[in-house]
């Protein structure tokens, strides 16, 4: 969440960002829930005080002064009752209301109110062509018998899934290559839950925000929740520590990882683009506030590396203000060429999230004057697996219906060159 002093102090600016990031927030009516809550702490400390002291005084009193003082009393603990009351009201009022407030905007984000303003900052090869008609992914899967699409319906419903064959081997091959990669860049492995608490929705913004997406399971009992990325289990696993941080930790999890998708009901209901339960790599770090603009480029160089490696053409996209999500300061996606398609699609993302996370999962870290501050976090997705599969898929394709496996990968197929 965005530091309350800096809504207070710099209304201005904050304005500013919500136009940049086309939302329609209130700070003016924000800023008067703020101000009447700030005067009620006032109002409640000095009652509660003369409460106090009106309670030490009255067992020193006559027989003759006490009636009066207790009257007192009853007077103080009434308006003080009506001012708590008063206070919880607008304290809920003032948390639906601040929570919804976003990080800054990094000063080098791109700026426009929609999707339409990413800006392609860079793009790797030229788009694959072949001498036949490309194929979607889908096609080739069906007729090689890599996915079923009729059990899937009869055991999960709609959006899910059994990939078969060689297809799980490339998947694996896929996540071995990754993790590997990563670890040979100083990642530390490591295998996070995918059932989390609420405060961990909380605490990395998924709540109260994006709800609608989120699996709950057994409500009003377990009360846990499916996580969409392991960004959530990750980052909170440092919650209320004091991190040394001479060294950014940073971490790879993979994760399978579930959403709703119930915004996205027509779209992209052939193949696996879109889908409740999915599988990702993710990158998650922390690091001192001095050096996430560094770590940002890092870690996208990595994806950069990763699709680079696998031979997928693709376009490095400078999120706009409008289309970031509400943590992000700054996010670089990378769309790879889906050749089927005839058109790029997401496949990372990497975002620079500042401290907005860190502050309500209480991770900070001293400085060298040793005093604390918040920790930045950030996050990528190394490898959406299943859009990386789409890639890998599309563009080695063959006349024949066969797929050729990447160079990079055949180590990790068994040396086997093509499914």
């Amino acid at each position: 969440m965005l530091d309350i002093k800096i809504i207070r102090n710099n209304p201005d600016l904050v304005k500013d960002v919500i136009k940049k990031r086309n939302m329609k927030l209130d700070l003016d009516a924000f800023l008067e829930i703020d101000r009447e809550k700030l005067d009620l702490i006032i109002k409640v400390d000095s009652y509660r005080a003369l409460k106090n002291k009106v309670s030490k005084e009255i067992p020193t009193l006559s027989n003759e002064e006490r009636p009066a003082k207790i009257a007192e009393m009853k007077k103080v603990w009434d308006e003080l009752s009506i001012l708590e009351e008063r206070q919880k009201v607008v304290d809920e009022k003032w948390k639906s209301e601040y929570y919804k407030f976003p990080n800054l905007l990094d000063d080098t984000a791109a700026i426009w109110d929609s999707e339409d303003g990413n800006i392609v900052e860079k793009s790797f090869l030229e788009p694959t062509k072949f001498s036949f008609k490309a194929k979607e992914h889908w096609e080739i899967w069906e007729k090689k018998g890599w996915i079923d699409i009729e059990k899937w319906s009869e055991v999960s419903g709609a959006r899910f899934w059994y990939l078969k064959w060689d297809l799980v081997m490339l998947q694996f091959a896929i996540i071995n290559y990754v993790v590997s990669k990563l670890m040979s860049k100083w990642f530390q492995p490591i295998l996070p839950p995918v059932l989390v608490k609420e405060q961990a929705m909380f605490g990395t913004w998924f709540f109260p925000a994006g709800e609608d997406g989120i699996y709950s399971v057994n409500p009003g009992e377990d009360d846990l929740f499916l996580v969409g990325t392991s960004e959530v289990p990750v980052t909170s696993y440092h919650s209320n520590e004091i991190l040394d941080l001479e060294k950014p930790k940073m971490y790879v999890a993979y994760s399978p990882c579930f959403r709703r998708e119930a915004w996205s009901a027509w779209k992209d209901t052939r193949g696996i683009l879109r889908w409740h339960q999915f599988d990702k790599v993710e990158m998650v770090v922390f690091c001192k506030n001095t050096e996430s603009k560094a770590m940002h480029d890092f870690m996208v160089g990595v994806e950069e590396e990763v699709r680079q490696d696998l031979g997928i053409p693709y376009n490095k996209m400078n999120i706009c203000s409008g289309d970031l999500w509400n943590p992000a300061m700054k996010k670089f996606d990378l769309e790879a060429w889906m050749p089927g398609q005839e058109k790029y699609r997401e496949v990372t993302s990497c975002s620079n999230v500042w401290e907005f996370q860190s502050r309500r999962l209480g991770i900070k870290y001293r400085d060298s004057n040793w005093d604390l501050q918040f920790a930045h976090t950030l996050n990528g997705t190394v490898s959406a697996i299943w859009r990386c599969l789409i890639a890998i898929i599309e563009n080695y394709q063959t006349e024949e219906w066969d797929v050729k496996i990447p160079e990079v990968l055949v180590p990790f197929m068994w040396w086997v060159k093509n499914i």
